[in-house]
């Protein structure tokens, strides 16, 4: 194997093979490079491969572990124990398990079997399913399952918690339940395997025998169940490599403690570091940004990352004064890149959270620029968006039987599956609508009298809601559908970060219908969001990325527009908790070291939030970084002129050239200033110059998008 195109640090790495070692990889360092030729060279030195155990933190990365060593080694590899956390333990406890009393042969069940269990107990334990929702359940489950917590001492230390304590009842049936029915869930696949190692010693040396050199990846995002397998697996003298990077340390919330990283030398007395700090993905000048940002965090294990790329295109942030201006510029520069070379696949817009793609997904479709939301579901795609609109079109339409059946139930209103089909049954059978039937429930007699009162308080709901239709404008429908139907009140009462993120979407949604004109018709609001969605949704589709900074991970894109760094967004955090804040930080070094080439950073003055335009203030990461950034300042009516991020305005605008005899002179309007105009609607000025002894202003229309208009001839005015 040639080593020689390593560097001199990767090469250090690769020859220390005698002892505990972290690698200490920064980002884009080449460290799957590093442990690929560690793994290869220790085969090529006549270790045997099934005696190296690799754990990985996803199957893509196993796989693409596995076929590097191949093709670096003439040899079969397929002996080596190469799989992620859970995928080694499978293959240990089905070897293994019967000392724990389950058979081989156990099952592994996923959330929807979870679920089946836990509305079992329901009936078992005469348990109020409203309040005990499953998410909120399997959720508490999962965490005391890895506190190491059985169902006995859940129940102890709750006894005046009424709330735990029979969420305590349920956790105790539902191990029951699996243990009668010889499964387990992905939980139990690591806890059963730290349970099996370390109460059977024999098992335990067995597979510290077998496995003479181990590699750990992701270091960084292990918990403590991991931490722990780990050192089971280890013994007392470890031949362990671990690959990580405390600065990239995102997942906190998903259980990762960062600890474990920090304390490895402590942990494993002896242990060697080696740092890789050369970067072969971005410039110099992205690199500078990055470092600056995140050694304002503490510097246990500090790093510098540095290239042979030295200089590059500066990096530039801009404050707009809206966010839709924000989009808009986004977009225009996405444009203006694509037409000198670079294709949209090189292109990827970051935000914090996924309700923040709304806005660039219309921006972007309608310039008809192909786009795909990595990671997760376009906004209109998202479950909770899905239904609320849903409930919008069946109070524009009640004979969208699609849509009624969508939201008959949600949120959970006693309506049953087979209640549901009888209603369509009899539908059906008389020539009518369902929302005929549920209208006049009270006259179907193959009901019982629980479910008839179920169902006609969702159709008194809905008859509400299609009486005040035409009295509120569609944003205030919306609101209404939120509040009366108690989507989420629902929501709230689950209190958990998935329950909490649904939420966040449904604000934006609402923000958004709310940025409609007053006078828009439901019937045409609706028609709009059809034609604006309407476009392919294959999972393979090509087009600007977009996507949060935590599924931006491990990806590198040549140009990165890095948006919406603002107080409270970015960082997301509502109090200035230290931890939560480092790791906040970690966040965007992680999202400034996604860039190649390019990278444009931007934040808005104000935002549309909760149906309002609110003040927002520019990140306190900008203020770190501000000695390695290019500022664009808002004097500069060309905004960016080597990069055009500003949007700056070109032919494909929309200009209103239509000669008239102006009502009035407002020469005095403001970037920032909402303005009516009789045929476009209502907008906010997002760009003001003179030209020519005029005033030239575009603005950015609520229906309309950006039209270019001229002030002595256009019939604006401004409105509070």
């Amino acid at each position: 194997m040639d080593i020689d195109s390593l560097n001199d640090k990767q090469k250090e790495a690769l020859l220390y093979n005698e002892g505990p070692l972290l690698i200490l990889a920064g980002a884009g360092s080449g460290k799957t490079k590093v442990v690929t030729s560690k793994i290869a060279y220790l085969i090529e030195n006549e270790v045997p491969s099934w005696r190296i155990l690799a754990i990985t933190f996803t199957n893509k990365a196993a796989r693409e572990m596995r076929e590097r060593v191949a093709m670096l080694i003439d040899e079969d590899v397929s002996p080596m124990w190469i799989g992620t956390f859970h995928a080694i333990c499978v293959r240990i406890l089905r070897k293994n398990i019967e000392n724990l009393g389950y058979g081989s042969n156990y099952n592994i069940y996923d959330r929807a079997d979870q679920n089946t269990i836990i509305k079992e107990s329901y009936k078992e334990l005469n348990i109020n399913k409203e309040i005990y929702n499953s998410r909120t359940i399997l959720s508490k489950i999962s965490s005391w399952k890895n506190e190491e917590l059985t169902p006995s001492e859940v129940l102890d230390g709750n006894k005046e918690d009424i709330f735990n304590f029979n969420a305590g009842k349920i956790y105790e049936f539902y191990q029951n339940k699996l243990k009668e029915n010889n499964a387990l869930d992905f939980d139990d696949l690591l806890i059963k395997t730290v349970e099996l190692l370390r109460e059977f010693p024999d098992v335990r040396e067995f597979y510290q025998n077998k496995f003479k050199y181990i590699f750990v990846d992701e270091y960084q995002d292990t918990n403590s169940i991991q931490y722990k397998l780990i050192k089971l697996f280890c013994g007392k003298a470890p031949n362990l490599t671990v690959v990580g990077d405390n600065d990239q340390s995102i997942y906190k919330w998903r259980g990762a403690d960062i600890s474990n990283i920090l304390n490895f030398q402590k942990d494993f007395p002896g242990a060697k570091i080696i740092k890789l700090e050369q970067n072969y993905r971005s410039t110099q000048n992205i690199l500078d940004v990055a470092n600056s940002v995140i050694k304002n965090n503490p510097q246990e294990l500090s790093k510098s990352l540095w290239t042979k790329r030295q200089g590059g295109e500066k990096v530039y942030y801009k404050e707009f004064s809206v966010s839709n201006e924000e989009e808009f510029a986004v977009t225009n520069k996405i444009l203006g890149l694509n037409y000198k070379g670079y294709s949209f696949e090189d292109m990827a817009i970051l935000y914090r959270t996924n309700a923040q793609s709304r806005g660039f997904e219309e921006s972007l479709s309608r310039e008809g620029i192909n786009y795909k939301i990595v990671g997760g579901l376009r906004f209109y795609d998202r479950a909770e968006v899905k239904d609320i609109m849903a409930y919008l079109k069946v109070i524009n339409n009640p004979l969208d039987e699609i849509a009624l059946l969508r939201i008959i139930n949600k949120p959970k209103r006693g309506i049953g599956d087979s209640s549901v089909e009888k209603i369509r049954d009899y539908a059906i059978n008389n020539n009518l609508s369902m929302f005929e039937v549920i209208k006049n429930i009270e006259n179907y007699e193959d009901l019982n009298v629980r479910a008839k009162k179920n169902i006609k308080s969702f159709a008194n709901l809905i008859n509400l809601l299609i009486e005040r239709k035409d009295l509120l404008n569609v944003g205030e429908l919306a609101e209404l559908v939120v509040d009366e139907s108690q989507y989420v009140e629902d929501l709230k009462n689950q209190n958990t970060l998935e329950a909490r993120t649904k939420i966040s979407n449904i604000d934006e949604l609402i923000s958004n219908i709310m940025s409609y004109d007053k006078e828009t018709s439901l019937s045409d609001y609706l028609s709009n969001m059809s034609l604006l969605t309407d476009i392919d949704k294959t999972s393979d589709a090509k087009g600007v990325n977009l996507m949060t900074v935590h599924a931006a991970k491990g990806l590198e894109f040549k140009i990165v527009f890095l948006v919406g760094m603002e107080e409270g967004l970015f960082p997301i955090i509502r109090q200035d908790e230290d931890e939560d804040i480092e790791e906040e930080r970690r966040l965007c070094y992680v999202a400034i070291t996604r860039a190649e080439d390019l990278l444009f950073i931007s934040s808005s003055k104000t935002r549309y939030l909760y149906g309002k335009m609110t003040p927002k203030i520019k990140s306190r990461f900008i203020n770190e970084m501000q000695d390695t950034i290019e500022i664009v300042e808002e004097k500069n009516q060309r905004l960016i002129d080597v990069i055009d991020y500003s949007g700056k305005i070109d032919e494909r605008i929309t200009t209103y050239k239509k000669v008239q005899t102006p009502k009035k002179s407002i020469k005095s309007v403001n970037v920032g200033d909402k303005v009516k105009h009789k045929i476009f609607g209502q907008g906010m000025i997002v760009q003001k110059k003179e030209k020519n002894g005029d005033i030239e202003v575009v603005v950015s229309f609520e229906n309309k998008g950006l039209k270019k208009l001229l002030l002595s001839v256009a019939p604006i005015e401004v409105i509070d």
